[in-house]
Order: structure tokens, then sequence, then C-alpha cells
């Protein structure tokens, strides 16, 4: 019975990355569909589990991805609404590979030191990775704050947060790198999450910062988001830090995504969301 993966993806054309991902991850063939919404994707996915007997329908599996989180998350939802009783397969969401990336770095934090009780800030933390980010910080334990350079949205990202994962995370106003070094004062734990080539702090203002315990930065386009740093940083020593840069836990965020992909073909009924891959994170890490 060979393993297909169906790739549901919310832009146009559906990403060569998870297309090789999917195949590298054990599927036998990873079938495309772009342009997909909650209001079209109906046929596809009674496609998928009308076709195969139950023992069986564990060889199929759905993939959710796009670069537009928020459309993914629609979708997911959407997906799940038109099963029933054992019609169903298993689901993985990673729209720009959002979740496995923020689980790979904060598995790799973790992996290296105690993250409860200490003190998290998530710089430009409004997006999909920094979101999500701060959620898989607070399970842990860890007080965490997001920064945005206006406060209206990190009070919304917070606000999303708190209504899909049920914990509290601290909105702070950040519009430069001076107001990011405030924002840091007293923090051990910091992870950078900003746009690509984004510089969110330079190197002044956190080298002589002697609360902080260990920083990782997901941009691997110069400049990165943390001057002082390197993206193939693997928990390296700088000036005290456990530093990880986003090669260094690249590496992590690939095998991630395809372990999570070999899993979804272990049974029908598996979600595969934040808190799912982060669990799985931990245990590669």
């Amino acid at each position: 019975m060979k393993k297909l993966l169906f790739q549901l993806d919310t832009d146009p054309h559906p990403a060569v990355f998870d297309t090789v991902v999917g195949y590298d991850g054990g599927a036998d063939h990873v079938i495309g569909h772009g342009n997909c919404t909650p209001e079209n994707v109906k046929p596809l996915v009674e496609g998928a589990i009308f076709t195969r007997a139950p023992k069986e329908k564990k060889n199929t599996a759905l993939f959710v991805g796009g670069s537009d989180m928020v459309a993914g998350e629609k979708l997911f939802k959407a997906v799940q609404k038109n099963f029933f009783a054992d019609f169903r397969v298993s689901v993985m969401l990673d729209s720009n590979g959002s979740n496995t990336t923020a689980a790979a770095g904060v598995a790799k934090l973790l992996s290296s030191g105690t993250l409860s009780g200490k003190k998290a800030v998530v710089l430009a933390g409004t997006g999909p990775v920094g979101m999500r980010a701060a959620v898989m910080l607070a399970r842990e334990g860890a007080t965490v704050a997001l920064t945005s350079r206006q406060m209206a949205r990190a009070k919304k990202s917070c606000a999303d947060i708190k209504d899909s994962f049920g914990v509290d995370i601290e909105p702070i106003e950040a519009g430069d790198n001076d107001a990011r070094s405030k924002a840091i004062v007293g923090a051990q734990v910091i992870f950078a999450t900003g746009a690509a080539g984004a510089q969110l702090l330079e190197k002044s203002h956190w080298e002589n910062n002697d609360s902080i315990e260990m920083m990782a930065d997901a941009n691997a386009t110069p400049p990165l988001g943390i001057d002082g740093t390197e993206m193939f940083d693997k928990g390296k020593d700088r000036n005290g830090k456990i530093i990880w840069g986003a090669i260094g836990f690249g590496t992590l965020k690939l095998e991630l995504h395809r372990a999570c992909v070999a899993k979804l073909f272990d049974s029908n009924d598996q979600l595969f969301d934040a808190e799912e891959i982060f669990a799985i994170a931990k245990t590669m890490a």
C-alpha cells in the first residue's frame, strides 16, 4: 500500500520545499494542490477519507502549508470538519515552516538549559514563528513577553495567543534597537524572530547584559537579527551566553519536519499543530 501525502497549499503553487521534505519523510507520492481554501477543500478531503479501508487509511495523510499561517490555520480547521467516525486521516499544519522552526529553536534552547522560571523575550514576535515560540516557551514554564514596533499589534498577537492556546504573554512596544535593548533587561532567554535581514539588537545591547543566558535567532539573512552572532552557531558560548543561529537549529528543523511526516503514517487519527510538533522536537533535540 503506497503512502500518499496530499499537500494542501493556500498559495497558488504548492511549495517545492514541502514537497521535497514530504518525500524525504517517507511518502511514496506527494500530490500538491494550490489555492486551497475552507470553501473548496471538501472534495479533496472526501477523496482522502473515503477511498481506503479502515485499516489502510493510515497510508493517506494531509499536509496544510502555504506562506500565510492565518490562512493555514483556517484551512486546518476546515479539513477537520469533514471528518467523522473513522473516516479521517492524519493532518499536519506547518504554513511557512512556522511550527517546525519555532519548535526546533525552542527545543534547542531547552537542551541548553532550563526554561522554567526564566524570563523570556521574543523579539519581533508578532509573526507566526514568534507567536508559536512564545507559546512553547510559556508551556515550559517561562514568563514570556513579545515585542512589536506597534503596541496595538503586540496586544493583538498576545490576545490571539490567549484565545488559541490559553497562555498569557506580555506585549511590549519596541520600535527600534535601543527600545528592544531595554525590553530585554532582566531577561534570561531571547528569541529573535524578525523578518529576513532585519537587525533587532546590536552587539553592545547584549554582550554585557549579565542576566542573559541563552539566545536564538531565526534569521539567516544578513544582517542577522542579533548582531555579533553567527547563523551557524550551535550552542556556542559568546560572552557567556549560549547562542543558537538559524542554521544552527535549522538542521533540527529539517529533521523534525521529516520525522513529523513519517509519523503521519503511523495511524489515521493524528493532528500535528504547534504543541504536537514541539513535543516531537523535544525528543529529538
